[in-house]
């Protein structure tokens, strides 16, 4: 790699701060998109370009889309009665995977940490009670990794909802302690929301 060019160096570079990828993984993978510029690296280069171009937070439920509302929060056929509550947008993806959800969706954009600084502000906490207390919300069901933030964070949903009308209810069977979303299968997620219980 010593007599590649800057150009390169910076590609390797940029690739490897990626999640799942260090150093060795992202020069492979800059020696695969050389090998084929035609067929991988030019097509990757306009993707990365129009996603950055058109993609954007969704202003109600914060996964991804191409406007205001993402395709989910638009959908009339979903029910807007039950809010399934995640931490990250890859949790929102998981639980789509398993098609057994048919509600709309709260991304919270991480978990409270006294250590790391994290706060009900730092995340959409707010932004999620604003919804409840708008009404149309029967229940909130809390899809948190069984993680301690994660348990942190569902403890303090479920104390500010308390004394409401909306039930809380969290999943069950299926996830394991220290278990994240985006690794379980499809199945073990389905269980785990047909299984939920109140929290």
């Amino acid at each position: 790699m010593s007599d590649a060019g800057r150009e390169i160096e910076r590609l390797v570079d940029l690739l490897a701060r990626l999640p799942g990828l260090g150093p060795r993984s992202a020069r492979r993978a800059v020696l695969a998109l050389l090998k084929k510029r035609v067929q991988l690296m030019e097509p990757l280069a306009r993707a990365l370009a129009d996603v950055a171009a058109s993609v954007r937070t969704c202003e109600t439920c914060g996964n991804l889309g191409s406007g205001a509302q993402c395709a989910i929060c638009s959908d009339p056929k979903r029910s807007s009665a039950e809010i399934c509550v995640v931490e990250e947008v890859a949790d929102l993806w998981a639980m789509e995977r398993g098609r057994a959800f048919r509600g709309r969706y709260h991304v919270l954009g991480g978990v409270l940490s006294a250590l790391d600084g994290v706060g009900p502000e730092e995340l959409r906490i707010p932004d999620l009670l604003r919804r409840i207390e708008a009404g149309g919300v029967e229940e909130v069901i809390l899809a948190l990794n069984a993680t301690v933030d994660g348990q942190t964070t569902a403890h303090y949903i479920a104390d500010r909802l308390e004394g409401s009308a909306v039930q809380v209810t969290s999943l069950a069977q299926g996830v394991p302690v220290g278990g994240e979303l985006d690794y379980l299968d499809d199945g073990t997620i389905s269980a785990a929301l047909r299984a939920r219980k109140r929290f």
